[in-house]
């Protein structure tokens, strides 16, 4: 992961990555007039902000500041998720589930990725727990998605072709 020098740099990327994802699931329970979709976003909302406080939590514990965020004027945009929030009003809610899914699978990476650069036992630990806690999120998108497939009569095998 090129550019990350130190444990603070992989942090503060992580921590980044989380606030990105508590806006996107913002929004996207904002944008979606679908129950599920809009609780789920909400709930997943609410976690993306308890991953940040355990990453800031382990940038204090190396004895750095967590820097202020930008204020609610200045909210940051889900730019990494290279998503038009236009386009998420049209989608139909097999599009939601799948782009969801997508952004969980990023997450996941993300994490996967960084525990390359990690060398700590203590912060390594952290960095799996998060990897497996988007897993879980982007499992429980497969599932609805398969409850949705299932209720429109395609089975698994016609849902993978796709």
């Amino acid at each position: 992961m090129g550019g990350l020098e130190n444990v603070e740099d992989v942090l503060r990327l992580a921590i980044s990555r989380e606030i990105e994802a508590n806006v996107f699931y913002n929004l996207l329970s904002q944008y979606t007039d679908i129950p599920q979709i809009r609780s789920l976003c909400v709930e997943f909302a609410s976690e993306e902000l308890e991953h940040k406080a355990k990453l800031e939590l382990e940038l204090m514990k190396l004895g750095n500041t967590v820097k202020p965020y930008p204020t609610q004027n200045q909210t940051p945009k889900p730019l990494d998720y290279m998503v038009d929030m236009s386009k998420i009003m049209q989608m139909d809610y097999e599009g939601l589930l799948l782009l969801a899914m997508q952004k969980e699978k990023i997450s996941f990476r993300l994490y996967i990725d960084l525990l390359s650069t990690i060398t700590e036992p203590s912060l390594k630990e952290v960095l799996i727990e998060l990897a497996e806690e988007e897993a879980r999120h982007k499992i429980r998108f497969e599932l609805e998605y398969d409850l949705l497939m299932a209720g429109k009569g395609r089975t698994i095998e016609e849902q993978v072709r796709r």
